[in-house]
């Protein structure tokens, strides 16, 4: 027989016409992948590549007195029993006798007939490379047994044929090697790369990125490493997995390189070549020779080589018929054994009587099943007769105890097959069987051959194939194999098989989106459910810790959910501990919102369930710690989720009133005793809104430690709530009937609840004489402390007061919380002594009680006591002297709801026609507040009137008092008739000759002025607003008193100041703006040298830009604040801004617009 090549690119087609009927055997099956790497690629070796040789080992060589004696014994054993090639290349990798299976390999590819395990042995890297991870030597192979001399051929690189494994029909590689890379010696080997222009292919692709990516990671070039991922972003570099191949990793780019010249197993038509040696590569004396390839082999060689086969084969067959008598007692053992438990069927043959008359059936299925198939298989592969597949469990699973097999197969009645009358040898009916075309040699084939019949074979048949399944489904259909990956970790028997599926689970998409957690997640539940709570904290919890930094957020996020939906089925002391710490490390290190959300959530659900009592004090530190969280979202999820839930745990504990809300109030008063220099508005908020989330459950304390909660009763007609009755929470686990169990027992409680109020008092309900005794008072004196102008502390408290008066209730507000505040808030003037202290009505406390106490409620008595208590206030104060800081500070915050608004002019009209002075120049002052919020028709029906009333009050301070409003006016309306009545007002405090001497008038008109025009309509502001200023500056330079001329000056230069960043057009700046710069100008010569110079450059550089407007076309207005971002304009005006002095009082607060 001529030998074949293995090393040749293609068979002759000679050698494919001389092997037609051998396809059966040789021919791969679509399971076993694509053939081995075209010509083409680098590293598969041309046809003159001289072959490698391979180093036997001498010691076990037969004598060549012992051939014959071998022959004639394989011969008499040939005629007693049969056994497979198959059967043989097992034992030998099972005995580790590697290179006698090399060369029992290498002959079967001779004959043309390829052993697919033998292939699958030698082309897998990984049964030849050194554990320590140190490249082996270059003429030394590591295998199962050792370290072994080994030729060129073994280092196969397979695992990098990568068109073999791709789904696309191309067979050709395009892998291209640049003549400049490769040593000269090496050339001949690789074709040019003319002759090799096809593109790269996509898996291809993928495995080279991920080998180019370890490399620069190995060798510290993490940036480039960094730069190469990003521009990589479709792959993930840390798993192999991610690549597409379904094939091991393999090694690194040195080693490839290392090994880049030798030669490599090649292609061919009909069979897959993987590893393979020419009988010439072999000697006799065991050295290795590099002789050229010969085409034949010499007599003695051959000779050699086959009393080497004839005697390890004689060693086999001994060996198997050992192994068979142990077989057959074993089985006899266990037939006597089933018939102690149960009397047979009558149908059962019997196996021991069967296998002896067929020997060569039995021993060749014992050889070639795995043993991690138990057994619990009906086997097709290779049966001669029929009845050898009656009982195979039994014959097999000599491992199990035979009461657990019997019982495994009981319940399974025994299969009958009808036998032919036929004499037929069991030999030549097994040769008739082979022209079958089954491929069961296969790691796809074997399973495939054989059918499970137990849940037990189920499970480690998915176990094998599902490692191999999940590789090759599309990422965005991946979920579809979540039921069957958890079914098979649930029920599959061994522990490392688990381990690897719920690894494949969490790794099964690289960047699940939310549908796709959701559905691993359930999947999660679902495990911990069947399994319990040990196997989920060994098994499902690592998968969790493994993943707590991985770099995909998406992956984090997972872990972080999974934390919360296992929390229900982990054991109690592990809930508290391990998931807890891991849960608190999340959320101090991660940087996604989403993943501290989910977090948070997850958190929430531990506190549902943790029953430590110790571990109080850090889920009170994880309650801060999230709520100063910088995401909005995660701070949203504290309130809606874990608040409640934190709550709940303490109000089982009994520590809501007694431990969580006063470690809230007291770090609040402690951070007001920091602040009075400047109070941490966002630590007050974050306090503040733990304790407004605490309202329904406080709530529902009272409610269920009530005298009459024994008495409620769910049957009978209950009232439904009413809707407006509680204010609408934030999620349902802030709803009181969520906390209390139902709507109808809510309903029920609090008709007792209303009663008890009204009818028999508090005595003995000690949750609500806690609210009562202790949390009002203390949070009334707080909110004393407060300054009142903070506008977001008081709308702070202010909700706070609104949503626990409407929680508990109207007659508990009226009977219980506004009586506090009433005899706090005293409505006299002696209650307004601010040189005795008394200055409660300054405080924050009236505008609290106003818009966070009056305004629960809005009927008709509630808003006429709103009415009553602002109008006490506003003339209390008034008449007082005091600072109307607390009155200004419940306007705003009540005039920013416009339902309140016409209320808040029904307050106002009160001053207007009130008797004293003082309380109608309140009035007037407030007008300038409500004005801004206020709609163009209620200030056309209600303000201006009221206005244009105060304008002709008898005293002038009054008149003076509406100047502000009526600006504000000018800067906010649109309306042009409502404009000029403004303007005509304004124009008569101006014109009028009763007003020329009134210092305190001009003043307020100039400071009005400078805040309203630049925001005031343009021509309002060159029509009026600056002629009008340069009238009042032209007179001020005839003022004869000092003082006031300084005064008056120092406003001018204010509202100039102001009005310079205004478009102003050339006439009137020629004609209004540049005149009273001008006259501001002599003022300041005199009285304020320092402003004098700011004044000199001012003008300079508007009568600069005048000049250059006339030289060009006319563009229309102009700003002077444009005029000064020259560099020079810029330096000098600061220049002589940080020359000014604050020699006078009145000149310290330059550029500052007073309010």
């Amino acid at each position: 027989m001529a030998s074949v090549n293995p090393f040749n690119l293609s068979d002759s087609e000679e050698e494919a016409e001389r092997r037609p009927n051998e396809t059966v055997d040789t021919e791969r099956t679509p399971s076993d992948g694509a053939p081995g790497p075209p010509p083409g690629n680098p590293f598969s070796p041309s046809a003159d590549t001289e072959p490698p040789t391979l180093l036997l080992s001498s010691n076990r060589t037969s004598p060549s007195g012992e051939g014959s004696v071998s022959v004639a014994a394989t011969a008499a054993m040939a005629a007693e029993t049969r056994i497979t090639v198959d059967g043989i290349a097992a034992q030998l990798l099972r005995d580790q006798y590697i290179l006698t299976a090399l060369e029992f390999h290498t002959e079967l590819l001779e004959a043309g007939r390829e052993l697919p395990r033998l292939r699958d042995y030698f082309s897998n890297p990984g049964n030849f490379e050194r554990q320590s991870g140190t490249p082996p030597a270059k003429d030394q192979v590591l295998g199962p047994g050792g370290p072994l001399n080994r030729a060129g051929s073994i280092s196969t690189l397979d695992s990098l044929d990568f068109a073999r494994y791709s789904d696309d029909g191309n067979r050709e590689s395009d892998e291209r090697v640049a003549e400049s890379e490769v040593p000269s010696q090496e050339r001949k080997n690789f074709k040019s790369s003319a002759e090799i222009q096809e593109s790269i292919r996509p898996l291809e692709k993928r495995a080279l990125n991920f080998l180019v990516n370890e490399y620069l990671l190995k060798n510290e070039y993490k940036l480039s490493a960094i730069t190469f991922s990003d521009e990589n972003d479709d792959q993930d570099f840390e798993l192999w997995d991610d690549v597409g191949l379904n094939i091991p990793k393999p090694p690194d780019l040195l080693q490839l390189y290392r090994n880049c010249g030798t030669p490599l197993s090649s292609p061919r038509d009909k069979v897959d070549v993987s590893v393979g040696v020419e009988f010439a590569d072999l000697s006799g004396n065991g050295i290795v020779q590099d002789a050229p390839k010969k085409p034949d082999l010499s007599h003695q060689q051959q000779t050699e080589v086959v009393q080497e086969l004839e005697y390890q084969i004689s060693l086999l067959n001994t060996e198997k018929q050992s192994l068979a008598e142990q077989i057959k007692k074993l089985q006899s053992e266990i037939q006597t054994l089933k018939r102690t438990v149960s009397s047979p069927p009558p149908s059962t043959l019997d196996l021991g009587s069967q296998k002896t008359s067929n020997p060569s059936t039995f021993s060749t299925d014992a050889v070639s099943v795995p043993p991690t198939d138990n057994g619990q298989y009906l086997d097709i592969r290779g049966d001669s007769e029929p009845e050898a597949k009656e009982d195979p469990p039994s014959a097999q699973n000599i491992s199990q105890p035979p009461t657990q097999s019997h019982s495994k197969l009981k319940s399974r009645p025994p299969i009958q097959f009808d036998q032919p009358n036929r004499k037929l040898s069991p030999a030549f009916q097994q040769a008739l069987m082979s022209f079958c075309r089954m491929c069961s040699d296969s790691r796809l084939g074997a399973e495939v051959s054989r059918i499970a019949d137990s849940e037990e074979s189920v499970m480690l048949m998915l176990g094998r194939c599902l490692p191999h399944i999940v590789p090759n489904v599309l990422l965005a259909k991946r979920e579809e194999l979540i039921p069957l990956i958890l079914c098979t970790a649930c029920l599959h028997p061994e522990p490392k098989e688990r381990d690897q599926l719920l690894h494949i689970l969490f790794n099964l998409i690289k960047r699940p989106d939310d549908e796709q957690r959701q559905m691993i997640l359930t999947g999660c539940v679902a495990f911990a459910r069947h399994v319990g709570p040990t196997r989920v904290e060994a098994e499902l919890l690592p998968q969790c810790w493994e993943q707590i930094n991985h770099k995909y957020p998406e992956r984090r996020l997972l872990v972080a959910e999974s934390c919360g939906a296992l929390a229900p089925y982990l054991p109690k002391e592990i809930r508290s501990s391990l998931v807890l710490s891991m849960l608190q490390q999340m959320l101090a290190e991660d940087k996604a919102d989403m993943v501290r959300e989910a977090v948070v959530k997850s958190l929430a659900i531990i506190m549902g369930y943790i029953d430590d009592p110790d571990k109080y004090s850090q889920g009170f530190e994880l309650m801060l710690l999230s709520l100063g969280d910088p995401s909005e979202r995660v701070v949203s999820a504290v309130h809606q989720v874990f608040i409640p839930a934190f709550a709940a745990w303490t109000t089982e504990l009994g520590s809501l009133q007694n431990t969580l809300i006063p470690s809230l109030l007291a770090r609040i008063e402690k951070l007001l005793m920091q602040g009075e220099h400047g109070l941490d508005e966002h630590k007050l908020h974050m306090f503040l809104s733990a304790l407004q989330s605490l309202i329904p459950p406080l709530f529902a304390v009272v409610l269920l430690n009530a005298p009459f909660t024994s008495r409620a009763k769910l049957n009978g007609d209950i009232p439904a709530i009413e809707v407006t009755r509680f204010p609408r929470p934030a999620s349902p686990l802030q709803d009181v009937a969520t906390i209390i169990g139902s709507r109808e027992m809510l309903s029920a409680l609090l008709l007792l609840y209303d009663y008890q109020l009204e009818q028999e008092g508090t005595t003995g309900w000690d949750s609500l004489l806690w609210v009562v005794n202790q949390l009002l008072p203390q949070l009334i004196e707080i909110v004393g402390r407060i300054n009142v102008s903070s506008s977001t502390c008081v709308h702070e408290f202010s909700r706070f007061f609104w949503r626990l008066c409407r929680t508990f209730g109207k007659i508990f507000t009226n009977t219980k919380v506004k009586p506090q505040f009433q005899e706090i808030l005293r409505l006299s003037e002696e209650n307004v002594d601010t040189s005795a202290g008394n200055d409660i009505l300054c405080k924050a406390t009236v505008p609290i009680y106003a818009t966070g106490v009056l305004t629960c409620y809005n009927q008709d008595e509630d808003r006429k006591l709103l009415v009553g208590f602002l109008e006490d206030v506003m003339t209390t104060l008034s008449l007082s002297h005091a600072p109307l800081d607390s009155l200004k500070a419940s306007f705003v915050e009540l005039g920013a709801n416009p339902v309140y608004h016409e209320l808040l002019l029904t307050v106002l009209w009160y001053g207007v026609v009130h008797t004293s002075a003082l309380v109608r120049c309140t009035a007037a002052r407030m007008f300038e507040l409500l004005v801004k919020g206020v709609n163009e028709t209620l200030v056309a029906q209600r303000v201006v009137p009221a206005l244009i009333t105060l304008s002709s009050d008898p005293e002038i301070s009054v008149r003076i008092s509406t100047i502000p409003a009526f600006g504000t006016i000018m800067e906010t309306v649109t309306q042009k008739e409502l404009l000029e009545r403004v303007k005509m007002q304004l124009a008569s405090f101006l014109e009028d000759p009763q007003y020329q001497d009134q210092h305190s008038l001009h003043m307020e008109i100039i400071r009005t002025f400078g805040r309203v025009g630049p925001n005031a309509e343009p021509r309002f502001r060159d029509e009026f607003v600056l002629p009008h200023l340069h009238k009042l500056a032209l007179a001020n330079n005839s003022q004869t008193t000092e003082m006031k001329r300084i005064d008056v000056a120092t406003q001018l230069f204010e509202a100039y100041s102001a009005l310079s960043c205004c478009f102003i057009s050339e006439e009137v700046m020629v004609n209004h703006f540049l005149p009273g710069l001008r006259c501001l100008r002599a003022d300041m010569e005199q009285l304020s040298p320092e402003h004098e110079g700011i004044l000199s450059s001012m003008i300079k550089e508007c009568e600069i830009k005048i000049e250059n407007r006339g030289m060009a076309d006319a563009q229309g207005s102009m700003s002077i604040a444009s005029s000064l971002v020259g560099e020079d304009a810029k330096t000098k005006f600061l220049s002589k801004m940080g020359q000014l002095t604050t020699s006078g009082a009145m000149l310290a607060n330059v550029f500052q617009r007073k309010k």
